[in-house]
């Protein structure tokens, strides 16, 4: 980029140009009317081409913007022949100036010296000043025009800079605004899979239980039926919280959550479910545990359960939690595929919102179908 597209010159309206123009031809009269007489009087030739340089001026400063130095330059050489165009003259030296390079300055500078000493050597001028104050005036003229340019130039920038500088704030803004709904929308649909999958999934089983058992007796039916009714209860419990974190500022889950510790709880209520189970919990002061690393391992085994549920009913799925305060925590676990029919589908996005819970923590969680069949395993940093 140029300095003659720099993006801190204001684009000129029709009003602006107006104005420009009215103000130089108010500056051009002021200087030509004390020599208007003389002009008309002694040189009449010189009368009429002030006028047509002045028209000239006023044409070629039009263009000050797409050759800012060419016009600044054939306008200092038209000073000595025109006072009406005195105006246009001004205005294109300023309007060079606003572009601020120094060499410009200087050239535009030495020719409008020597164009204003060109003048009163062409002018019919009838007041003879000394020398030296002539020289002093047009010293001073010409520094105060260019100066005027310079600060024009350098305002122009800065309200530039700063709307610029505003621009951006307001993009940054709306970007982390964008990121905040966008990772609450995510951390709200985490929370919704964690609490309510492994209810949904118990439910599913019951009822595809009852579904498929033609032998059960009534009180057996009453059974599956009431532990259907209470995981119902339990899940739209879980939802009423989670759907509480929308309508509280705090965006935190308001009853008691899960840790560590509860882990022994959950492989119990599954194993009462009917899922076949082999715990081995093997942590060193699992008593110290924080309690993010705690929760993440809670969440773990819980999707582990839930996905073993819907995918190997039949299986028997192998929990290992194991660590210390040095090495971390590792959560195994482990169950063979293709027992039992299932007809819970699966979304895939629990184990996505786990990765998530991993790494946002310092660990890192895998998955897949190996020998000994579908493993999911975690790491956790115990400092997560």
């Amino acid at each position: 980029m140029t300095r003659t597209d720099a993006p801190w010159q204001p684009r000129l309206h029709w009003w602006s140009h107006l104005w420009r123009y009215l103000l130089c031809l108010v500056i051009g009269m002021s200087t030509w009317l004390p020599v208007m007489e003389a002009q008309a009087e002694r040189r009449p030739g010189l009368f009429w081409l002030d006028i047509a340089v002045a028209v000239l001026a006023g044409v070629l400063v039009w263009f000050r913007r797409r050759r800012p130095l060419a016009i600044a330059v054939a306008l200092c050489l038209l000073t000595p022949f025109t006072s009406l165009g005195a105006g246009f003259i001004a205005l294109g030296s300023i309007s060079l100036a606003t572009r601020r390079v120094w060499w410009e300055l200087v050239v535009v500078a030495v020719l409008n010296m020597a164009g204003t000493v060109g003048y009163y050597a062409v002018q019919p001028v009838t007041e003879a000043e000394p020398i030296w104050l002539l020289a002093v005036f047009t010293v001073l003229m010409v520094a105060a025009s260019l100066a005027f340019g310079m600060f024009i130039g350098s305002r122009r920038e800065l309200v530039w800079t700063l709307e610029e500088r505003a621009r951006t704030a307001e993009a940054e803004r709306d970007r982390r605004a964008a990121q905040a709904r966008s990772g609450e929308r995510t951390r709200i649909a985490r929370e919704m899979h964690d609490v309510l999958a492994h209810r949904i999934s118990q439910i599913s089983m019951h009822a595809g239980a009852l579904t498929y058992r033609e032998d059960l007796s009534a009180a057996e039916m009453r059974a599956s039926a009431t532990v259907i009714q209470q995981k119902a209860h339990e899940a739209l419990t879980d939802l009423r919280e989670v759907l509480g974190v929308l309508r509280d500022d705090s965006g935190a889950l308001s009853g008691p959550q899960p840790t560590y510790a509860d882990v022994a709880d959950l492989v119990e209520a599954a194993r009462a479910a009917g899922a076949s189970i082999r715990y081995d919990a093997r942590v060193a002061d699992a008593d110290r545990m924080p309690e993010q690393v705690g929760r993440t391992v809670f969440r773990v085994v819980q999707e582990g359960i839930t996905n073993a549920t819907k995918h190997a009913p039949g299986a028997t799925l192998r929990i290992t939690v194991d660590g210390d305060e040095v090495d971390g925590v590792t959560v195994l676990l482990r169950n063979p595929v293709g027992f039992g029919p299932t007809r819970t589908p699966g979304s895939g996005l629990g184990l996505v919102g786990l990765t998530e819970r991993a790494e946002v923590s310092g660990g890192s969680l895998r998955h897949g179908t190996t020998d000994a069949g579908f493993e999911l395993r975690a790491w956790l940093p115990w400092s997560a």
